[in-house]
């Protein structure tokens, strides 16, 4: 669907639902999600771990645990195209070329028996078929562009040779090789000390804005939301709560679980004696949920958010919740 100004968005996500088949239980990851994400916008995905986050974008890039992960229903339609009616073959041309992701841990994503070089080169060798000198030239480019200091030596380092600053811009550089229209970032600062943190930031946001890519940012972090995103949607259990602009999201939030998590950000200019904390804990989601996932934990509880699910509230254009209790 176009927007107000006739223009169609880079991404749309329809219901999309993925599922878990263990040998015990079908575990609802992703249950039913529905979003859009323009060019060169951001978009914070928040909410407590385990509500199915990094599951929603392992499952635009087709990343998903095999065997027992599959998309089981919704679509996404990538740059108009519905990717999942993509054979692997020729969504692996898309994967890294326009769609790529930064994964949580530097560490694990590094492959620790291959230089540096070999890493970064080898969407380039894959997906351009870069070789030799122009290969070479390539990696040192892109590292000096993530700010690698002496490059052309460090590329045959190895990755425990490197910070974690710097293997987390090394894991950037590799995302960003094939200049990619959406970058997915997963908790991309989760291993930085602050200082680094706020350098790490700096950088993406001045890589996005050279490169115009779209973002998705997969976080705990609410100054990260604040500094980085456009938009905020507020995750749980699977579902969407709330969807809406920053500004909005911050100054007014509607949804119980919204108000929650910004209500247990600790703040500088607040004393209290002690912080505040959501009782309760997240559901079961090898369960089928029955009404609203947050009820059981909802200070405005009503009887029929135990029985039906709410629908979609539209408080503007680009405001949305799921609540009875929103009008």
């Amino acid at each position: 669907m176009a927007d107000g100004n006739g223009n169609t968005p880079l991404l749309q996500v329809k219901d999309l639902k993925t599922y878990l088949f263990t040998r015990y239980a079908v575990v609802r990851a992703v249950d039913g999600i529905t979003f859009d994400l323009k060019e060169g916008e951001n978009l914070g995905l928040v909410g407590e771990s385990g509500c199915g986050k990094t599951m929603t974008g392992l499952s635009l890039l087709r990343l998903l645990p095999q065997p027992a992960g599959r998309i089981v229903g919704g679509q996404i339609i990538f740059d108009g195209q519905d990717i999942l009616t993509l054979d692997d073959d020729e969504f692996r041309k898309l994967r890294g070329t326009q769609m790529s992701m930064i994964l949580q841990d530097p560490m694990t994503s590094l492959n620790p028996v291959f230089t540096i070089g070999d890493q970064v080169g080898e969407p380039l060798l894959l997906h351009q078929g870069l070789k030799g000198n122009g290969l070479k030239d390539k990696v040192v480019e892109l590292l000096r562009l993530v700010r690698i200091p002496v490059a052309e030596v460090r590329v045959r380092d190895f990755p425990h040779q490197m910070s974690g600053g710097m293997r987390q811009r090394i894991v950037g550089a590799i995302a960003m090789s094939c200049n990619p229209k959406l970058l997915i970032a997963d908790e991309p600062t989760t291993a930085l000390d602050v200082t680094t943190q706020i350098y790490f930031l700096k950088l993406m946001r001045e890589l996005q804005q050279q490169f115009g890519m779209a973002m998705i940012w997969i976080t705990h972090d609410f100054g990260i939301v604040n500094r980085m995103c456009d938009r905020i949607a507020v995750m749980y259990a699977g579902r969407f709560m709330e969807i809406g602009p920053l500004v909005e999201m911050f100054k007014r939030p509607v949804h119980p679980y919204t108000i929650a998590l910004l209500n247990s950000v600790p703040r500088v200019d607040r004393k209290v004696d002690q912080l505040y904390s959501i009782e309760g804990q997240p559901p079961d989601l090898r369960q089928e949920m029955v009404g609203c996932p947050f009820a059981p934990r909802c200070s405005r509880v009503k009887p029929i958010c135990r029985e039906q699910y709410p629908d979609e509230v539209v408080l503007d254009s680009s405001h949305k919740a799921y609540c009875w209790d929103v009008k």
